[in-house]
Parts: structure tokens; sequence; C-alpha cells
């Protein structure tokens, strides 16, 4: 039977367009030439974040995505861990507090905290931190999890696409025909005709030190690293622990193509940025580094819509690191926009014919 729909890409965008498009009876098939989360998705953190989103579009959407995770994330890990977003200098103390108070007049839950206090939250956090900000929203998942809970009960095909004109796509086996395509392809997007180009990130993982790191802690620098448009290298303090007890290690963004090189001095810069943030990470271990390709939009929005040079093609893509966040919302807006229904934030500001990222 052909499909309504052929979503390519089976990560977490492709995972949750899929979802919202099956919960609205089209017959959907999704096309990842390795798999569910083999890609993008495999090599994130699991972060579920406002505290790293100025008041706009952005932060809009991911709102309406953590209303929306717990009931989804079933079996994935969810944890609703909080985030605390610290100032490691005096001069950082006034753009942290100013980044809160606008959130917070966008209705953000951002509690700035004493440097007492902080310490509280997390025991081990260096007493030389300046100011501190809780993040009651912030959470954290299983990416790989999340996926495949998304994708229960829809048909994946591990196959490749060369091309697509909105009402099928071409695959080694042959053209499969269909109402509409959804590329979710995340940093590959760019082969199917919006501007996204990979952005390499980095995290280290440590031996598993359980209960010793509460929440989802970073550099206030952080909210910049992931604003910059800067292809060279940029790493940002960022810890926090896994439900296995493993504590992960970033952050770093660099524009360099698809080389996955792992570099040395990008682990170094990871790990000093991390002690000076947890000391007693000194005498932690590491047991391994991955890396992955983040979606980079040169604009910083998602790409949610229609194609309007191709009809038929839909584009969900560009969520840079924050793909897991958004998932939800972006799966829903673009199931919605698709079968003609209300949306839930204004699609405007990540439609497909921005200057920025057509093609």
């Amino acid at each position: 039977m052909q499909p309504d729909v052929v979503v390519m890409g089976a990560g977490i965008i492709g995972a949750a367009c899929a979802q919202a498009l099956r919960a609205r009876g089209l017959r959907v098939v999704v096309l990842d030439r390795h798999g569910p989360a083999s890609g993008t998705s495999a090599a994130g953190e699991g972060n579920v974040l406002v505290s790293d989103k100025e008041p706009g579009p952005e932060l809009e959407l991911a709102r309406a995505s953590r209303d929306l995770w717990p009931e989804l994330a079933e079996d994935a890990e969810w944890e609703e861990k909080g985030g605390l977003v610290v100032a490691t200098t005096p001069e950082a103390v006034v753009p942290l507090q100013t980044f809160a108070a606008k959130q917070r007049a966008a209705g953000i839950d951002a509690c700035e905290i004493t440097t007492a206090d902080a310490l509280t939250c997390e025991p081990h956090l260096s007493p030389d931190i300046t100011a501190a900000v809780h993040y009651l929203q912030d959470a954290q998942l299983n990416p790989v999890k999340a996926t495949r809970a998304l994708l229960r009960g829809i048909e994946v095909r591990r196959t490749e696409v060369s091309t697509t004109d909105g009402r099928g796509v071409t695959t080694p086996d042959g053209v499969i025909s269909c109402g509409a395509v959804v590329n979710a392809t995340g940093p590959w997007a760019r082969n199917f005709g919006v501007n996204v180009l990979p952005r390499r990130g980095v995290v280290l993982v440590t031996t598993p030190i359980p209960g010793t790191i509460r929440h989802k802690v970073y550099d206030a620098d952080y909210v910049g690293a992931v604003a910059s448009g800067d292809a060279d290298l940029q790493t940002s303090g960022v810890v926090e622990s896994t439900q296995a007890g493993t504590v992960l290690i970033g952050s770093s963004r660099q524009r360099k193509g698809f080389d996955d090189t792992i570099e040395s001095r990008v682990l170094k810069a990871l790990a000093l940025k991390a002690i000076a943030l947890f000391p007693m990470l000194t005498n932690v271990p590491v047991m391994r580094a991955y890396g992955g390709f983040r979606p980079y939009a040169p604009d910083h929005l998602p790409i949610i819509g229609e194609d309007p040079r191709t009809p038929g093609l839909w584009h969900a893509t560009g969520h840079e690191g924050a793909g897991v966040g958004l998932a939800p919302a972006t799966g829903r807006l673009l199931a919605q926009l698709l079968t003609g229904e209300t949306p839930l934030v204004d699609p405007h500001p990540f439609r497909v014919d921005r200057p920025e990222v057509m093609v």
C-alpha cells in the first residue's frame, strides 16, 4: 500500500514527525540509510532545555516541546533534573542576570540563587563561581531510547534516498510514491534544498560516579557559543550525569564539514573547562569520547514547513544542538501544517523561504 507520507531520516526529529503524522491517521514510512537514531541523535546528551534560549520563536517551540515530552518519553530515562547556569567571572554576572530576567519576562522559571545555594544544590561545584540561576524546567532523556519510542509501530526501512520531487522518493530499490515527503535528514538536509551545514561537537564520558552531579550545569558563556555563527572552534563548560552515573562533558562547536576526526586539543579544552566547574573531576577517568554533527542553520532557527519550490516536500531540520528538546513540538507543528490544523505555535519564523536557508 502506498504511504501517505515518507519521512527521510530516522533521527529524533524524523521520529517525532512520523509519530505526529501517524497520530493523525496518516500511513507513514520512515527511511534511513543506517536505521533509527544512528546519526546526530545518537551523539547528543539528551537535553531538553529552556535555559539556553533567548525569548522568541525558538523558546516558544521549546516550551511547547517541554510540555509534550513527559507523555512521549516513556522508557526513555526521562529525568526532570533542572539546570544550573553559573557565572565563573565577575564580568559574567550582569549578562547572566540580564538574560535570566528576560527569560522570566517570557514566562520561564529562571530563579536567581546565591552562590551558597548553588553549592547546596551541587556540593562539588567550584566555590569560585560568582553567580547562579536555577532552571527548574530543564530536563534530560536518553535520545536513542526516545527516538525508538516515538517510532514504535511505524515502518522503518534501511535505504538511501537520492532524489525527491515531493510526491515520491528515489531509492536503490526504485521509486516510492506518496502524498508528501518530509526532509528530516539533519546535517545532510542540504542534499534536498535547504541551507543546513554540519557543526561538529564532541562529548567526553567519564567512569560512573553516581549521585555526584545532580543537575545539568554549565558556564554562562555556553549561551553565547550556541548563538554564535563562528566556524572556528568554540568550547564551553557543560557537565551533567546520566542515570547510569557516567558524567557527560561538553561542549564544543566547530564547522569543518563532515570531518569526524577527534582532536586532542578539543578533548583537553573540554576537560579543563569541566574541571574549572567541578574540581573533583580532576581524578575521575574518562572512558571514551564521541562526536557528532549538529544541523546548523545560518539564522539559528529550525526550518519547519513546506518548500514553496517543490509542492509536497516538507522540511524539518536546522535545529543545531537543540533537536532533542524541540522534537515533539516540531513534529506536531509539521503535522498540523500538513493536515491543515491550527498550529500550536506561530509557524512563520520557521518557514522555508527565509533568505538564509534557501539554496
